[in-house]
């Protein structure tokens, strides 16, 4: 007997549609940028994407293909991420077949002027805000402040003590702070009803809400995926150096580790880990254009990856943000 309702089941296996999407990352001047494409004007940005096609002859071939024809950008180093298929993105596009995305995290080094007046670069902490504490914890604190309200608001004394409970896990409100948790924290937001998404879901004007820019379809669900594998990924492998030019000063490193984990990293401490951990070499010549003296060039040694099991850039914060 079947017991799923019929407005709840999904449809049949033959009216699936496969996307490929991409999380596109590079990092420009200290900032973590991400690739977007503005499909239709006065629409939310979306991430590079198209169908799978019979003619690509594997995934990723036709996700780089969908990159370049929509943005000019060469991918570098990808890695599949995640494939998005859960029952309430269905009708979400507008598409009768239910829409499964096989997302990808892509990392370039050189990221290229957009190539076609469609696709633009943007600092991902304008969709995240309260993941940057480089600067403080103001942004942090403004969503713990209306979440906790949310909290308060739930029906009955028991449910309003899990909300609370969730709140500090994921946001850190008396907690240690987990940056790899940006998912759950985003998640968490959309719940609330304190992202755009959630009350475009919903049929609800968005007023009101914490500035952040909003994505279409489930595509910031899917770069909060992203920056949280990348901040876990760069403590075990040594990918933070596919966001770096060959050639680079251990401050333009820093700064990059910085702009990914969303925290301020104790310069000597930092220095000491790169260059004991025999990451990095110095290569050929001094930097020009640092401001001050001369710095000494360096380049990553890709002879690591024989020596150490897990050679990325554990590091702690330099310290706890105060509120701003």
């Amino acid at each position: 007997m079947n017991d799923i309702p019929p407005e709840a089941a999904p449809p049949p296996a033959s009216a699936i549609s496969v996307d490929l999407c991409a999380v596109v990352i590079g990092v420009e001047a200290g900032s973590p940028r991400v690739l977007t494409v503005q499909r239709q004007p006065h629409e939310p940005p979306s991430l590079p994407a198209g169908p799978l096609h019979p003619e690509h002859r594997t995934l990723e071939r036709g996700l780089r293909s969908w990159v370049e024809q929509q943005t000019r950008q060469p991918l570098g180093y990808v890695e599949q991420l995640y494939t998005f298929g859960d029952l309430d993105r269905f009708g979400q596009s507008g598409d009768a077949r239910r829409p499964l995305s096989v997302a990808y995290l892509a990392l370039v080094r050189d990221a290229q002027p957009p190539g076609v007046t469609a696709s633009a670069w943007h600092d991902w902490y304008d969709y995240l805000p309260w993941e940057d504490q480089r600067a403080g914890r103001g942004a942090l604190e403004r969503m713990i402040v209306r979440l906790q309200a949310w909290a308060g608001a739930g029906g009955s004394a028991q449910e309003a003590r899990q909300r609370r409970e969730r709140v500090r896990m994921t946001f850190g409100d008396g907690a240690d702070w987990d940056n790899e948790r940006v998912l759950e924290r985003y998640e968490l937001a959309y719940e609330a009803g304190l992202v755009a998404e959630a009350l475009r879901d919903r049929g609800a004007p968005p007023d009101g809400l914490p500035p952040s820019f909003g994505m279409a379809l489930d595509h910031r669900r899917i770069l909060a995926t992203a920056i949280g594998r990348l901040r876990a990924k760069i403590k075990y492998r040594p990918v933070l150096f596919e966001l770096m030019p060959p050639e680079f000063t251990l401050s333009e490193l820093q700064r990059a580790a910085e702009s990914i984990s969303g925290t301020l990293l104790h310069k000597q401490n930092f220095r000491r880990l790169v260059e004991s951990s025999g990451l990095v070499e110095e290569a050929p010549g001094m930097a020009k254009a640092t401001g001050g003296r001369p710095a000494r060039l360096m380049r990553f040694r890709p002879e690591v990856g024989l020596e150490r099991p897990a050679p990325g850039v554990r590091i702690g914060p330099l310290r706890r943000p105060a509120a701003s």
